[in-house]
């Protein structure tokens, strides 16, 4: 069989735990060549979170997975080869969009972790093992999401930075327990509140055009718009030094900036 390989590393901690992409790799290999199997390629993605999904194009939005669905559009292969199912989805839309393309191209998945997975067999025994084991796999992930969240809602309480994109006029850093101030957005953001002091009748779009007037500019490098202003006004209490995370608000460890 001409087969290809394909292996992803989504997080750090399966890199650490010994999902690497060299280790994936290397197990690959040697399967294949147990197996008899001619191994033409090996296809990868690196990054810290899973699939994303391109909903207009309905196609999982992955630059190796995508290099690889070019690979089987031109050369006739049997199967792609994988450490396990995982390493191809881990949601059920996406698990639907690979086995529409690889259905497409007659080409199925082969599991080193699960031997008996295939895309077309519709035998009981198969299915019963194969479900069993991907939801084994979610039970696993939603675990860890749990886990994660409780840090995260600790931190929140006790005014520590959570996680997520920092809200403009501050900036986050790996290892820090607060997000700290970026000077020259925060230049931008207690201009804004000045002006809304000043001119409490001004609308949105008023403020916006004075602030871009003034040079003030977005996180982008872009003009003002109503919607950003309105985004700053709304994170007003984040901005006098309180920190909000869902539905947790407390004193923030981060400094205020008006």
């Amino acid at each position: 069989m001409n087969v290809i390989g394909y292996v992803r590393v989504s997080t750090s901690g399966q890199a650490k735990d010994g999902y690497s992409l060299t280790y994936q790799k290397d197990e690959i290999r040697s399967y294949c060549q147990e197996q008899g199997w001619n191994l033409l390629n090996v296809y990868s993605d690196e990054g810290i979170s899973g699939a994303k999904v391109d909903e207009d194009a309905l196609e999982v939005d992955r630059i190796g997975f995508q290099s690889m669905l070019s690979a089987l559009a031109t050369r006739t292969y049997d199967a792609v080869v994988v450490l396990n199912t995982s390493r191809l989805w881990r949601s059920d839309i996406v698990k639907v969009l690979v086995h529409r393309e690889f259905k497409k191209y007659g080409v199925d998945v082969k599991s080193i972790d699960q031997p008996t997975y295939s895309i077309f067999k519709r035998d009981p025994s198969d299915f019963l093992i194969n479900g069993l084991m991907e939801l084994l796999d979610a039970y696993q992930r939603l675990e860890i999401c749990m886990k994660l969240s409780r840090g995260r809602n600790k931190k929140a309480e006790q005014g520590g930075y959570a996680g997520g994109r920092a809200a403009f006029g501050y900036k986050a850093r790996k290892g820090n327990k607060a997000i700290e101030v970026n000077e020259k957005q925060a230049q931008a953001v207690i201009r804004l509140f000045d002006i809304r002091e000043q001119y409490p009748s001004w609308t949105l779009e008023r403020i916006a055009s004075a602030l871009n007037e003034e040079g003030f500019t977005t996180q982008q490098g872009k003009m003002f718009t109503k919607v950003q202003v309105k985004r700053i006004l709304d994170r007003k209490s984040l901005y006098q030094g309180l920190y909000r995370y869902g539905g947790i608000e407390a004193e923030g460890l981060h400094q205020a900036i008006i």
